[in-house]
């Protein structure tokens, strides 16, 4: 019994390995995370650079994912040299510190099959594509209303999407992030079956500070 279950990890360890390579995708999750939600759940207690009200932080990049059409890579071996320090600190204005900026690299980013500095190119440039819905950075205080609302929001400034490119999603009562699904070539496309899924309870959508 052990020799079976000892072959039947290995060849699970082995499909593992092969999918997870780096440059093998179908698609990018580029998720947007609405800083003062974060700021709320986690930051203020990390004393993060990006919850100090003068930094004045609204929607900011938590991540451009590599997706399979189900599932995606994480963790890939790559032989793109790691970005140095000073190459990640420089990323702190889009993804809230340098910190987030290499974690990203290590665990989405090297499943690319780009140097780390193309990485951190096309993020910035999936970034810029999507307008930001300006009304938000208006409100004032706490509201209290379903995801779509926000969603619809993104959609009205950006025609280019349609309601099932982007997906919102909740934690901790609040409205955590917008995701975005692009082809590799950044342009907006359908997101697949288990990404799609919104977040449809009523939440806290926390203002700018």
């Amino acid at each position: 019994m052990r020799a079976v279950i000892g072959i039947i990890a290995a060849l699970w360890a082995g499909i593992a390995t092969a999918q997870d390579r780096a440059g093998v995708f179908d698609y990018y999750v580029m998720a947007l995370s609405w800083s003062p939600s974060w700021c709320a759940a986690t930051g203020d207690e990390r004393g993060a650079p990006q919850c100090d009200p003068e930094a004045d932080t609204g929607w900011v990049l938590h991540g451009l994912w590599p997706q399979y059409e189900q599932g995606y890579p994480e963790y890939c071996s790559t032989t793109a040299r790691d970005p140095s320090r000073r190459e990640t600190a420089a990323m702190g204005d889009l993804f809230g510190d340098g910190g987030a900026a290499w974690y990203q690299w290590k665990k989405h980013g090297r499943c690319a099959g780009l140097s780390s500095r193309d990485y951190f190119d096309l993020a910035r440039e999936a970034f810029d594509s999507i307008e930001k819905p300006a009304v938000l950075r208006r409100v004032t205080e706490a509201l209290r209303l379903r995801p779509q609302v926000i969603e619809q929001a993104f959609l009205e400034v950006n025609p280019q999407l349609e309601p099932d490119m982007i997906t919102l999603t909740c934690r901790s009562g609040r409205i955590a992030e917008a995701r975005v699904c692009l082809t590799r070539d950044l342009e907006p496309r359908y997101c697949s079956a288990d990404v799609v899924r919104d977040c449809t309870r009523t939440s806290t959508f926390p203002p700018i500070r």
